[in-house]
């Protein structure tokens, strides 16, 4: 009990110092358009949405991380997990900001201990994502991060991750969320945080 309070006073301390941004519904117009659209890519027919224009801009980096920061202290989380790879970029400094600590959710032989694991289904196949075993405690508060929720396979598996370490998952969080895929329909009925919808 006294750990988690120290949290919550710990969250308190870092968004009393950063700060949330301001006039929200502008900045986040002007994050949206700083992500770039490239037709065609990886295939015909595909409009990919390219962050790394954002990226490189730091109001709009601050923003987005601001923005995610601000929507997700009401959850409380003890912990976040983001997934490899783009959700290591918005999952560490989202941790930081709210005070928490992260693990990250990796590629199959990527972590050097012992680990669980969970499958997911790609266009052509499947693949498979890992935490280690004691990255986290059971009862602990823990929010999913990542750049993008598309059709939410790997934001599904990565809740099985933390299902299955005992620990309990009070939301997903995503910089971009592609409406037509309907991602969100296949996670499980926690608060789904989205910052920019196509």
């Amino acid at each position: 009990m006294e750990t988690k309070q120290s949290n919550q006073k710990q969250n308190e301390l870092t968004m009393d110092v950063t700060g949330a941004p301001q006039n929200l519904p502008e900045s986040l117009t002007e994050v949206k358009n700083l992500i770039r659209d490239l037709p065609d890519f990886p295939k015909p027919g595909i409009i990919f949405r390219d962050i790394t224009t954002l990226l490189r801009d730091p109001k709009g980096l601050r923003v987005a991380v601001d923005s995610m920061a601000e929507q997700c202290y009401p959850l409380a989380p003890d912990c976040i997990v983001g997934m490899e790879s783009r959700g290591f970029i918005f999952g560490v400094p989202l941790a930081y900001k709210l005070g928490v600590g992260f693990v990250p959710a990796r590629k199959p032989g990527k972590l050097p201990a012992a680990t669980y694991s969970a499958e997911y289904e790609l266009e052509y196949g499947t693949d498979r994502l890992e935490i280690h075993r004691d990255a986290l405690a059971p009862g602990q508060r823990v929010l999913i991060v990542d750049d993008l929720i598309a059709t939410g396979g790997t934001a599904g598996a990565t809740a099985k991750l933390v299902e299955r370490s005992g620990a309990t998952l009070v939301g997903f969080c995503f910089l971009v969320e592609l409406l037509g895929l309907g991602g969100r329909e296949k996670l499980p009925p926690v608060p789904i945080i989205t910052i920019v919808q196509y």
